[in-house]
């Protein structure tokens, strides 16, 4: 014999009240909320309607990418499109969202069926990050866009206020080859033009190349680090060239 979502948040009302304290917002359907915490393979196993957060997800995934996105307008108003783009993308990628979800604690909330639980279904990246959707969408139908607003800027703006260089400057290779493919229909080199240092502390200088000519050089204690660099130099002469032309 299956149980229902009112019989569910019933047995879980103390856990519902925790997470909304976490949360910092106070549910008027508590059944929304359970619904965003209930797995597939819990739903399957145990609900008389089989009702589990996939549709949630699905919403949710549509409101953080307009709230998210209208936070990035605000926040980097001189940014190209592309740009907030691949920031934006880098926020409410899964790995972005499991570290928000593990930030409220959302994994001892969920309700998992026997398998997904015993395999630490809890921890996997997969399961928190379309959960944080899932109970982003139960916002939204309980308060409306501007709750949903709110809880995102609380735990995504100090995020990107951390990490805002980071986040602006992490892709330069793919800006820089977008650059040069939109320009010239070919992408650019890395070439390894030293290596210094003990094991434990390798510094390795790299420059960005086109068609011959050294664009940009990074240096930094990994070859992906230094490469990044250079092509943050690069961009940026190139993109100086192009204002002064």
């Amino acid at each position: 014999m299956g149980t229902t979502l009112w019989a569910l948040v019933q047995d879980h009302e103390e856990e519902l009240q925790e997470l909304q304290e976490r949360i910092g917002y106070q549910f008027r359907d508590l059944q929304l909320l359970q619904l965003s915490l209930v797995h597939s393979s819990y739903a399957f196993e145990r609900l008389d309607d089989k009702r589990h957060n996939e549709t949630l997800e699905f919403l949710g995934d549509a409101v953080l990418d307009l709230t998210v996105g209208y936070i990035l307008y605000t926040s980097f108003p001189d940014l190209r499109e592309g740009k907030l783009t691949r920031i934006r993308s880098a926020l409410v990628n899964e790995g972005g969202l499991a570290h928000m979800a593990r930030g409220i604690e959302l994994g001892k909330y969920l309700l998992l069926g026997r398998g997904e639980n015993a395999s630490k279904g809890r921890e996997k990246p997969s399961i928190l990050s379309c959960a944080y959707e899932a109970v982003v969408g139960a916002l939204f139908l309980d308060g409306g866009y501007d709750a949903a607003l709110d809880f995102v800027r609380r735990f995504f703006e100090p995020h990107i206020a951390k990490r805002g260089d980071h986040l602006i400057t992490a892709d330069a290779k793919s800006s820089l080859q977008e650059f040069l493919q939109e320009q010239y229909n070919e992408g650019p080199e890395y070439v390894l033009k030293n290596e210094e240092g003990p094991a434990h502390a390798r510094q390795f200088s790299i420059a960005a190349c086109f068609q011959g000519n050294e664009l940009g050089l990074g240096k930094a204690s990994s070859k992906k680090e230094a490469e990044q660099q250079a092509a943050r130099v690069a961009l940026e002469q190139l993109q100086q060239d192009k204002e002064d032309d």
